[in-house]
This record gives structure tokens, sequence and C-alpha cells, in this order.
């Protein structure tokens, strides 16, 4: 029941919830999902990421949720939109998209007290072959991180995993941000790097709820973060991309909580 909190601590600090708490993630999960396949004929030249934010906010409230990020440390919005060159926390305004942006849209909500968070990326009309080369790359570094989710594995193997995969095609992984567990949280342990070595770190186990978020650079994986205290960009200027899930360790692999109902999760190029 909301309000009660669930789970145990392992012996590496990590929440461990019980197969009935998968329900209460499948369901947060798959609103803040839907929210992201509402908000897809709105991505278009002229219209502005504050009235992106607007209708994300609306549609999360109508399904008797609440967003997570409305007063998390100061901030107002109910998502947080990066374009081109904002690696994360891009923060909703009065900018207007453009042809030829890419973005990414980032929500969590929260439902019966369990937290959905997933981010996708979004074109705005015709891409550079780049962006949509860079797009490629992460949306398949997340799936190379997800395949390594088995009870067994290491949190190193996953961000070895999407490492390996991004530099082999000369990109970089951003290091100044990362995964992190939830579940009747926001942020807890572990951190989920997207980076390491194989067989490294705390130990997978079943019932392990986590985010899996890599953000690669068309560039350098260095990254500032701007006078507002949010907004994260390349130092170098280069487009970033970022796409993320909310996953579940089970028995034999993973549950992912935010597939797209719609089977839209990944960018249809035209």
């Amino acid at each position: 029941m909301a309000g009660q909190k669930r789970g145990h601590l392992n012996k590496d600090g990590i929440l461990i919830y019980e197969k009935q708490d998968f329900e209460g993630m499948r369901a947060s999960g798959r609103l803040a999902a839907e929210t992201l396949d509402m908000i897809i004929e709105h991505v278009k030249p002229g219209v502005t990421t504050a009235e992106l934010d607007k209708r994300i906010q609306d549609y999360i409230e109508s399904r008797g949720a609440i967003s997570a990020t409305i007063g998390y440390r100061g901030y107002e919005h109910a998502s947080c939109i990066s374009l081109n060159h904002v690696v994360c926390h891009g923060i909703p305004s009065d900018k207007r998209l453009k042809d030829g942006d890419i973005l990414n849209i980032d929500v969590t909500c929260i439902l019966d007290g369990w937290f959905g968070d997933t981010s996708r990326m979004y074109k705005v009309g015709k891409l550079s072959r780049k962006a949509e080369r860079l797009i490629d790359i992460t949306h398949d570094s997340l799936m190379k991180g997800i395949e390594q989710v088995k009870p067994g594995n290491t949190f190193g193997d996953i961000g070895a995993a999407i490492q390996e995969f991004v530099e082999g095609y000369r990109m970089s992984v951003v290091r100044d941000f990362c995964g992190h567990g939830l579940g009747q949280a926001f942020h807890t342990a572990p951190n989920v790097l997207h980076y390491g070595k194989w067989g490294t770190g705390p130990v997978l186990e079943p019932g392990m709820f986590f985010t899996i978020e890599p953000m690669v650079n068309l560039g350098r994986p260095s990254t500032k973060v701007l006078a507002d205290g949010w907004t994260a960009v390349t130092r170098d200027k280069t487009l970033s991309a970022q796409f993320e899930h909310s996953i579940g360790v089970t028995e034999t692999g993973y549950e992912i909580f935010t597939l797209s109902p719609a089977g839209k999760f990944y960018p249809t190029w035209d």
C-alpha cells in the first residue's frame, strides 16, 4: 500500500524489493512511458518546450499521479527537456523548436507511491546524418547495458558493455551523470555508471530496481552545468543524446518497466 516502505537493504546498501512490488513499478513505469508516447505528436517546429512541459504535467495529473520533479530541490517543471548540445536537466522555456533539432524529454511520475522514470529522444523535422547516427548509437548502447542485467552479473558489466559499444563508434559516454536506484524513492543506491570494468561493482540480485540512462556525446565526454544550476551541456558544444529505462532484476534476467505501449520508444525515421 502507498506510504508503507517496502524492501530490505542488502550488504551493499541497495534496496531489495519483493515480487509483489513489481506490480507498482509496472504501473508507474507504464504511465511514464504513456506520457512520452502522448507528447510525440506535439513535438514539431514552432512549439515551445514550456508548452510541451505543460501538456506533460496535465497528462500525468489527469491519470491520478503527480510529477516527481515539481518541487524536487526547487525544480519547477514536470519534465526536463534537453535540446541539441544539452546533455541533461534542460529547463522548459519559451524557446521554440526548429527544424533539425534533437531533444531528450525526461519524465518521472509518482503513482500510488511508486516512481516511474524514463526518457527518450525526439526529432524535429529532418535531421543531419550525424544526429541520426548519434541517436542510433545511444539507443543501442542502452539496450547493450540492459542485456547485462541478470542475477550474478555486476553493475560494472552494465557500464562496460555501454562504454565499449559507444567508444567503438568513436563517440563518448558522459561520466558526470549516472543512473540510480528507485522504487518508493526518486534517487537511491546504487549509482549506475555507464562506463566501467567487467566484473566490478555490486552484484545484481532479484528485486533490485534502478534506471539505466546513458548520455552519449558526439565529441568529448566532458560537461559543464550552466548558471541556472540545472542545465548540463557539452563543453565542446557537440550534440548529445540520452535514452532511459527503469529496470527490475528478476530471477532469470530483467523486466523493463517503461516500455512504450505504442512501440515508439525509439524515433521512427521518415
